[in-house]
């Protein structure tokens, strides 16, 4: 495969840099890169003999000033389908593709991890657990009028991983309402999809459970607030899967307390890991998992950079681009 002019294949394996603050990265990804090295070459910035050599960067909360030693940088890999670290970074050079991971698989997790709370939540298995830790034995029947079809639940974003939860769930038999910021081309059957600047809010009107998958933006930090949880239906329920900084945690609290929202499952965090002091963890009605919804393997995640890298550098636009304007 052809490379830029400014590294030819008898120039060796491609060169990129390790970028993160918060992560050692070589240890999650060395191994899974070695059989790959006749064709990239990985290194942490202070290995890195001439930095104007470096080709692309494996990232993931970088610092503020990570990539400008690198000025011939052309792709900025996410190690993950989150890129608001990147996009956000100023030193982020104007000419670099960001890219993140696409893996269906991980969309299929996100979706049973969605889907597995959402009938938690519909059946009140909290409680039927915490009789059987008891050793009580309370018929907790479901009523009727609340079975599958008279349960709406809203999916905010309309990308991989939110049509797979949205196909999951009404899969159920759960009408699905769908807030996409542009219109899609396909639909999926039982989802209604909702399309526009007031989307979210309206998918949020008519949730009795509400799953949030959107990315992360300036539009949508914050986005669940207060006002959003005074349009859902008193006595629904929170899933939050995507962005720590989606939710505002003291309007949650405020929510819960007035039995606005009855419960909330959370998987995501401001802070992470959650202080051990934190309120929620003594909070029976929010359901805690430690940023487990969905994944993807190592060996994946290089592959893919690799097949972006020389698409790149042979000229064309890789397929898991995103745009740095939109943020996804």
């Amino acid at each position: 495969m052809a490379r830029d002019a400014e590294q030819s294949p008898s120039a060796g394996p491609i060169e990129g840099v390790y970028l993160s603050e918060t992560l050692h990265l070589p240890a999650f990804f060395q191994a899974a890169f070695a059989p790959l090295a006749a064709r990239v070459r990985l290194r942490l910035p202070h290995e890195i003999e001439d930095p104007a050599s470096v080709r692309f960067a494996l990232a993931w909360q970088p610092a503020a000033d990570a990539f400008r030693p690198y000025p011939n940088l052309k792709v900025a890999c996410s190690i993950a389908a989150g890129v608001d670290s990147l996009v956000a970074c100023p030193s982020l050079p104007p000419q670099a593709i960001v890219t993140r991971v696409r893996d269906d698989n991980q969309a299929h997790l996100m979706a049973g991890f969605a889907v597995w709370h959402v009938v938690w939540h519909h059946r009140n298995m909290g409680a039927i657990l915490a009789d059987v830790a008891a050793g009580q034995w309370n018929w907790r029947g479901h009523p009727l009028h609340l079975a599958p079809a008279n349960c709406p639940v809203g999916v905010l974003g309309f990308g991989l991983m939110g049509r797979a939860v949205a196909r999951a769930v009404a899969a159920l038999g759960f009408p699905v309402f769908a807030a996409s910021r542009g219109r899609p081309e396909t639909t999926e059957p039982g989802v209604t999809v909702l399309s526009g600047a007031d989307a979210i809010r309206q998918v949020a009107a008519r949730a009795t459970m509400l799953i949030n998958v959107l990315p992360l933006t300036s539009e949508t930090r914050n986005v669940l607030d207060a006002d959003l949880f005074a349009r859902m239906p008193r006595g629904a329920v929170l899933i939050q899967l995507g962005r720590g900084d989606h939710l505002v945690e003291a309007d949650l609290d405020v929510a819960l307390a007035s039995g606005q929202i009855a419960a909330a499952s959370i998987d995501v965090f401001r802070q992470e890991p959650l202080p051990p002091g934190h309120r929620w963890w003594r909070e029976p009605r929010i359901l805690i998992t430690p940023h487990l919804a969905s994944d993807t393997s190592p060996e994946f995640v290089a592959a893919q950079v690799v097949e972006t890298v020389e698409t790149v550098l042979a000229g064309r636009m890789p397929f898991n681009a995103v745009s740095r304007s939109n943020g996804y």
